[in-house]
């Protein structure tokens, strides 16, 4: 953490304050660290509780006013504060001297007492006695100008979480959003499941992996990007519909909204389509939002987005198309399909350098022309095969794919499509994508024999859906930064 050199004299000016008083409590053989206390209440039951209810409490103090011979505290923890007040009528005088002059903000405290209200109404613990448990040795942020370098609040996400408000509320909502996550699919018939992270093949999405040593097995392998392939083996072993609430890592870029390390939760449902899982990826958002703010509706950057009504489609080959001026799926070579786009003059050779599969070249032109227009919440549906090689190609035109997204504000929600279960298929496109590999796309995917062993002994019709928990999370509570949604984000080394 960076203070200016003034109050980094202050802080260990404070700090070796701290340090002699705990040393002095030590010598006069008081307990400084206690064992445990018994709590009859968390913060927030206490809050509930009556004028006259007898609590036993514990908790942070993070505000000390004294009065004299009578003071009041705040006590908290994450998931709310209570005010506790201290007084020579209630305790011996030399107990309450005891906290006055050797309990400090930062130090962790112990209060039974009675429950009141004060003149203004607010609910307060009278105390009748209390515990030292534990005492802080460095001061809390907020007496030294606060937490306000914003690498520091990353970087010690404890003090962010003690000094912070809203650190506090996004990321205690981050857990009850997991947690409605799994509710509502367990109570739809999903069962939870674990997959590998450290994987031996590059499969499941496209992008560029981690790569580590395996020392015992003297092996390369990688940490995974994606939990899809394992995920559709468990369909193919019998399992009707699973899913996994899954930590990512895809060795890429970082910006606002991306990471390299990301939570997402993918799930796969026998006997489903695309459009199976629309109709359900749309109940599934309404109630996470509505058990999350109480209305059907996002709030980000000043602007509303509603969920009540259906969402209205784009189909993106058709736009995409419209956009260029030709049928964007019929060319058949990267090189054939980059001559017709330069022709149209919407887009350089130098925009389009680097790109080595015609997969690339599309989705490039995409996030480029569509998707930054896309504002209300909208699925977009439709997608050429080359951009996916584990989805369904379409009875209709093998060029296309059976596949959906969710966009809103222009972010990509949820990514969902029918899963190719053809293991004929399978094995031509993922050789396609080792080709690419070998050509220099290295987000291109490996062929993972073990998958394909799986899908040739047999699987079911499937659907599969990913939705990235984090940069949803990012608009829900409409934070800047997808590190202001992650408890511990990854940080340049100091």
């Amino acid at each position: 953490m960076r203070y200016s050199d003034s109050t980094e004299q202050d802080i260990y000016k404070e700090t070796d304050i701290r340090k002699q008083k705990i040393e002095t409590l030590k010598k006069q053989n008081i307990v400084v660290y206690a064992e445990k206390f018994e709590r009859t209440h968390k913060l927030c039951e206490a809050q509930n509780l009556n004028e006259g209810d007898v609590t036993a409490i514990a908790g942070r103090v993070v505000s000390k006013r004294v009065f004299g011979k009578f003071m009041f505290i705040i006590l908290q923890d994450i998931e709310g504060k209570m005010q506790v007040s201290l007084s020579v009528n209630e305790i011996e005088l030399e107990k309450y001297e005891f906290f006055k002059n050797n309990v400090d903000i930062g130090d962790f405290v112990g209060v039974n007492g009675e429950i009141y209200r004060t003149k203004t109404g607010e609910l307060t613990v009278r105390t009748n006695s209390y515990e030292l448990l534990s005492k802080a040795l460095k001061p809390m942020p907020e007496k030294f100008h606060g937490l306000t370098d914003m690498e520091a609040r990353y970087r010690q996400r404890y003090l962010d979480l003690i000094s912070n408000d809203t650190a506090r509320k996004v990321l205690y909502g981050r857990l009850k959003f997991i947690s409605l996550i799994r509710k509502f699919l367990s109570e739809h018939g999903f069962l939870e499941v674990e997959t590998p992270i450290l994987q031996s093949a590059v499969c499941g999405a496209s992008a560029k992996p981690f790569i580590t040593k395996h020392n015992a097995l003297n092996m390369e392998m990688n940490l995974r990007i994606a939990p899809e392939t394992y995920l559709k083996q468990l369909i193919a072993g019998g399992f009707d519909r699973v899913f996994e609430v899954a930590k990512c890592f895809r060795n890429e870029g970082m910006d606002q909204a991306h990471l390299q390390e990301f939570t997402q939760v993918e799930w796969y449902a026998s006997y489903w389509n695309f459009e199976d899982n629309i109709k359900f990826f749309t109940e599934f958002l309404r109630y996470l939002v509505k058990e999350m703010t109480g209305k059907l509706e996002i709030e980000k950057e000043g602007k509303v987005f509603s969920l009540v009504n259906d969402f209205p489609r784009i189909n993106y080959t058709e736009t995409l198309s419209k956009i260029l001026g030709f049928n964007v799926v019929e060319p058949n070579t990267v090189e054939e399909l980059k001559a017709q786009v330069l022709k149209t003059g919407l887009f350089s050779e130098y925009d389009l350098k680097g790109l080595v599969t015609i997969g690339a070249v599309i989705d490039f032109m995409y996030k480029r022309k569509i998707r930054p227009n896309i504002i209300e919440p909208t699925i977009l549906f439709n997608y050429p095969a080359s951009l996916v090689p584990l989805a369904r190609r379409s009875d209709r035109n093998p060029k296309l794919i059976e596949m959906f997204q969710l966009l809103i504000n222009g972010e990509e929600i949820c990514k969902a499509y029918s899963e190719l279960v053809d293991p004929i298929t399978q094995r031509e496109t993922l050789e396609e994508q080792a080709n690419a590999k070998l050509a220099g796309d290295d987000e291109a995917m490996d062929l993972d024999e073990g998958f394909l062993q799986a899908m040739e002994h047999g699987m079911p019709p499937i659907s599969g859906l990913g939705f990235g928990i984090d940069r949803f999370m990012l608009m829900l509570f409409d934070q800047p930064s997808i590190r202001d949604v992650i408890f511990f984000p990854i940080m340049k080394a100091e």
